[in-house]
């Protein structure tokens, strides 16, 4: 097992992408704190599916864009694991909904930056005491982040993007000190974003212009994320991974 005892935090961990890294952390020997703001019955489902598999996991509800919230987060973490944190993986974000600038307001402008940057700004500050030598933080941006996203997609594409600087500057920060940060930037995902804020012609029509001509699956994102947060890449850092399917230079 490649992380057998380490102690790992996944916010948005209870759905989706975040389902399939919580699972796949564990299996991989991980103790996992499931994270969830609202969805309470797919998390519990994602922390009983790790414990039918032999795992170990607990669950935290928090809106990790308030900062009461994410110091509940890690009190309970804590509580639950000791005070080292190994792994940190930032996958709460979403798109809220996709407006031009035209239509967007200041008010949906800041809750799509809480949400998708400064919810990774909380958390990782307030697990940074938590961190130490051999621990990686794994962000999820987007391919938006590079390439500014669809239709009515700008905040939600500036915010990833972002995030990614985030990363970088991160990974400067935090080498010294033996912490490697990394994101992952996914693009055509089959999950319930899409499902939510893509139709369905235009991502059969995504998927068929990109070079493995098929969606990537939440799995594949998840098994990066093991890497990145393992000892197989114990040399990287500072990188923004683009997974999804040659989709970025297509």
């Amino acid at each position: 097992m490649k992380l057998k005892d380490k102690v790992a935090i996944v916010t948005g961990g209870g759905r989706d992408i975040g389902k399939s890294v919580s699972l796949q952390l564990a299996a991989e020997g991980a103790r996992v704190v499931v994270n969830y703001r609202s969805d309470a019955e797919a998390a519990q489902a994602t922390v009983a599916e790790i414990k039918a598999a032999g795992g170990t996991a607990v669950l935290v509800q928090a809106d990790v864009t308030k900062a009461d919230d994410v110091a509940k987060l890690i009190a309970e973490s804590v509580a639950a694991f000791g005070h080292r944190v190994d792994v940190l993986v930032n996958v709460a974000g979403g798109m809220v909904a996709r407006k031009t600038l035209a239509e967007m307001d200041e008010a949906f402008f800041d809750h799509v930056m809480e949400l998708n940057l400064k919810s990774a700004f909380l958390v990782t500050k307030a697990v940074l005491p938590h961190l130490g030598e051999g621990s990686a933080i794994v962000n999820l941006s987007s391919l938006a982040g590079r390439d500014g996203g669809g239709p009515g997609a700008s905040i939600y594409a500036t915010a990833k993007g972002a995030l990614m600087s985030f990363t970088r500057s991160l990974a400067k920060e935090l080498g010294p000190q033996g912490i490697r940060v990394n994101a992952l930037c996914p693009g055509l995902i089959g999950t319930s974003f899409h499902d939510i804020f893509s139709k369905p012609e235009g991502r059969k029509a995504v998927a068929g212009n990109t070079p493995l001509r098929r969606e990537g699956h939440p799995d594949e994102v998840a098994s990066a994320v093991v890497f990145l947060a393992s000892n197989d890449s114990a040399f990287l850092t500072g990188v923004n991974l683009d997974i999804n399917g040659g989709l970025a230079f297509s």
